[in-house]
């Protein structure tokens, strides 16, 4: 069957000048949901305010037949059911984890997509099997170069019908605290977050770390399926890209003061004022956050606190005593490699690891 083309969405299209938010978007947006900002308050996020997104229907899975199975280019092809899978040897990673677009409806000329501000992320207690110990048992083949990671999800895009799967290579596979996950902050995990089983892959963004997971296949060169595709960095249609991988450095500011409803503007009376936030990076620890209260023009470095584990965000704390006026407040971070948080996000056509700071408006009262 051929998809009409009336119903095929465009590759990575962009927004005309002027173009505003369409239907199309409204009902991603209205599927999927962002993290409230105040939720950076807390050193992990609650189930149910922690950030979805779903690129298609959320399955069915029966966890009493739920099968997990190992193959491809292995000695041992493996198949475990959950009640196996949970009597394992199991790990608990907190782990913050980012939607590779975050930020993207911020961006000039806008990608049209799931069209975020800046809440898709969140932090949580995952529980699971370490994926190394699985691969270990099945055992790959000296050949083995990627391995394919398969959700139950299925669907379209741009006139593609497929499962929702990813590939890493074996070497990013079996590295670091990557988790085949069946519970999120000590309960069960919840539908829409890839029950019952899913993978964790710290420090990379959100669409490497595949939900309702069904199959792990191991083969012999580079996974070249839609989803590895279509997440790359790429600033024309026709370009191969550079692949979406790890988080960038970023700070977020937890709004002080109160908000106003509709403009989710800030308001808050002169005085003593402390500023909060998180900041995390995927490639190296954070080291440093700096605060600015008059849009950028002078930056003060903020106090981190305690480290709460190499893969989970870092609250950071400033003292400002507010004015009465207008203030556009910013925060960037700076990770432990070299990498800094830019001023202004970086633009590729899929929106994608856009981590420019984002400013928050404060209206301080006269008293």
């Amino acid at each position: 069957m051929t998809v009409p083309l009336e119903k095929v969405s465009e590759a990575a299209r962009v927004a005309e000048p002027g173009e505003g938010i369409s239907v199309d978007e409204l009902r991603l947006a209205s599927r999927n949901h962002a993290m409230p900002m105040e939720m950076l308050r807390e050193d992990v996020t609650p189930v149910g305010l922690h950030y979805v997104l779903a690129h298609y229907d959320l399955p069915a899975v029966d966890r009493d037949t739920w099968t997990l199975a190992i193959g491809g280019c292995v000695r041992t092809p493996v198949t475990v059911g959950f009640e196996e899978l949970t009597s394992m040897p199991a790990r608990t990673v907190r782990v913050t984890l980012e939607c590779a677009g975050n930020g993207r409806a911020t961006l000039s000329p806008r990608p049209v997509s799931q069209p975020w501000l800046n809440g898709a992320v969140g932090t949580a207690d995952w529980t699971g099997v370490p994926l190394n110990d699985l691969l270990e048992r099945a055992a790959p083949t000296d050949d083995a170069v990627d391995v394919v990671f398969a959700g139950a999800d299925h669907g379209f895009e741009r006139g593609v019908e497929q499962d929702y799967e990813r590939g890493l290579s074996m070497a990013d596979a079996t590295s670091g605290d990557l988790l085949v996950a069946y519970a999120m902050n000590g309960e069960p995990l919840p539908v829409q977050h890839g029950y019952p089983v899913r993978l964790v892959v710290p420090g990379w963004y959100g669409m490497a770390h595949v939900k309702w997971l069904q199959t792990v296949t191991v083969i012999d060169g580079p996974f070249e399926g839609y989803q590895n595709k279509a997440y790359r960095l790429r600033q024309q249609a026709d370009e191969v890209g550079v692949p979406v991988t790890r988080m960038e450095p970023r700070a977020l500011l937890m709004p002080p003061g109160h908000p106003d409803f509709m403009t989710r503007d800030r308001i808050a009376r002169p005085g003593p004022v402390t500023l909060r936030g998180r900041a995390w990076s995927g490639w190296a620890p954070v080291e440093r956050v700096e605060v600015s209260t008059d849009d950028g023009t002078t930056w003060t470095d903020a106090r981190l606190e305690a480290d709460a584990g190499r893969w989970a965000w870092r609250e950071f704390s400033a003292a400002w005593d507010a004015l009465p006026g207008e203030h556009r407040l910013r925060v960037r971070a700076h990770d432990a490699g070299g990498r800094v948080q830019g001023d202004v996000p970086a633009w590729s056509r899929g929106g994608f690891a856009n981590n420019g700071d984002q400013p928050v408006t404060l209206y301080v009262l006269d008293e």
